[in-house]
C-alpha cells in the first residue's frame, strides 16, 4: 500500500526538491501552499522537471491558521514539516517571523496528534546549534542561546520552534526527526531564485556583490537535503535525533566566489569586506543587522551520525555552488 505524507511548504526551495523526491520514491503526497497561485507554480515546476504528479495533491493552510490541518493530517502516515518563515534580515517586528514558525510547529504537531500520525520529520537548521560559537566544532548535542547577543530573528524562530517540537513529541508519543540543514545550495527546480543562496549568488554573478563577508560554516546540496528528509520518513535508526545536514567543513561566500572565478565567470569578487562596514550597514540596514552575529564565523560541523544513519556522502559545495550557478545564469 502506498504511504501518504503530508508535505508542508511544498513551494519552497527545499520543499519543491522533497516533492520531487518523494514522488519519485512512490509516495503519494499532499502538499500544502498559502495560496492558489502557489498551487499552479509548484504543478508546473514539477510537470516541467519531469515529475510524475498523479499521486500530488494541493492544499492550502495557514501557519498562522487552526483552519484545516486535521483535514490535512487524515489518513496521513507521515508529516515533513518544512515549512516556516525564512530572512535572514531582522524583521522590524519579531513576532511576525516567530509566531508562524512557533505555532506553525505546534498546528502540525496538534494535527499529528489528532489524526494518528506518528512520525513527524521537521525541518530545523544548524542556526539552531551555532548560537554565538566563532570557532571548533558543533554537533547535534549543542543549542542556540536565544539570549546571547546579535543572535538573529530567523535563528531563534527555528530554536522556539525546534524546541517546541521536542515538548510537543515527547509529552504526546509522537516520532520526531529533526533536520538542520547548514547553507543551503543547489539548483532550484522552479523558476524563483528569491531565496538567500540564490539571490546571493545570482547577485555575485552579475557583478553586483564587490565584496562579501568573512563567514565561512558547513553547507550542504538542496539535493541532499530532500533526500535525507526522504530517508528520515522509514529510518528507524534516526528517530529521536538531530540530524545535521552539512560538509563536516566550512566554506564562505568567498570560497563560492573562487569558485565561480575558477570556473570562468566574470562578475564575482573574492574581496573581504571590513567588518566595520556591516557594524555602520546595521544601523540602517534589517539585512546587515541579521548578519552581525555571524561575522568572523568559521565553524566545522559534526556530521558523522548523518553519513553513518543515511550511508551519506555529502555533494561536494564546489558541484553544489557551478550547478546552482549553471541553473541561475539560464534563468537571468
Amino acid at each position: 500500500m502506498t504511504e501518504t505524507v503530508l508535505l508542508t511548504g511544498i513551494s519552497g526551495y527545499i520543499g519543491l526538491h522533497c516533492a520531487q523526491q518523494l514522488l519519485d520514491a512512490g509516495y503519494t503526497v499532499r502538499g500544502s501552499v498559502r495560496s492558489e497561485i502557489k498551487e499552479k507554480e509548484v504543478l508546473e515546476t514539477l510537470k516541467a522537471a519531469s515529475v510524475n504528479t498523479k499521486k500530488l495533491s494541493i492544499i492550502e493552510l495557514d501557519l498562522t491558521s487552526d483552519i484545516g490541518w486535521d483535514n490535512a493530517a487524515k489518513n496521513c502516515d507521515y508529516i515533513m514539516h518544512v515549512a516556516s518563515p525564512f530572512e535572514l534580515a531582522n524583521p522590524k517586528n519579531e513576532a511576525e517571523m516567530i509566531i508562524p514558525a512557533v505555532e506553525g510547529t505546534l498546528r502540525v504537531f496538534q494535527a499529528a496528534k489528532n489524526m494518528g500520525v506518528n512520525r513527524v520529520v521537521l525541518t530545523s537548521s544548524i542556526v539552531a546549534m551555532i548560537g554565538s560559537m566563532k570557532n571548533g566544532t558543533f554537533g547535534p548535542e549543542n543549542w542556540t542561546d536565544i539570549s546571547a547577543k546579535n543572535i538573529n530573528t530567523y535563528a531563534r524562530s527555528k530554536t522556539l520552534a525546534e524546541k517546541a517540537a521536542w515538548d510537543f513529541a515527547k509529552s504526546n508519543n509522537i516520532e520526531l526527526v529533526v533536520i538542520n540543514p547548514g547553507g543551503v545550495f543547489g539548483p532550484p527546480l522552479g523558476k524563483n531564485i528569491s531565496g538567500q543562496s540564490m539571490s546571493s549568488l545570482d547577485q555575485m554573478l552579475r557583478g553586483k556583490l564587490p565584496m562579501v563577508p568573512k563567514i565561512a560554516f558547513p553547507m550542504v546540496d538542496v539535493r541532499d537535503v530532500a533526500n535525507i528528509h526522504v530517508q528520515a520518513l522509514s529510518n528507524s535508526g534516526a528517530t529521536g535525533k538531530r540530524i545535521i545536514a552539512s560538509t563536516a567543513q566550512p566554506n564562505g561566500f568567498d570560497t563560492a566566489a573562487q569558485i565561480l572565478k575558477d570556473a570562468g565567470y566574470k562578475g564575482p569578487s573574492t574581496r573581504i569586506a571590513p567588518n566595520f562596514i556591516f557594524h555602520l550597514m546595521a544601523i540602517f540596514d534589517r539585512e546587515a543587522k541579521g548578519m552581525l552575529g555571524l561575522l568572523k564565523t568559521n565553524l566545522s560541523a559534526d556530521n558523522s551520525e548523518t553519513c553513518i544513519l543515511f550511508n551519506w556522502t555529502p555533494i561536494p559545495f564546489k558541484k553544489s555552488v557551478l550547478d546552482t550557478a549553471e541553473a541561475v545564469k539560464a534563468l537571468q
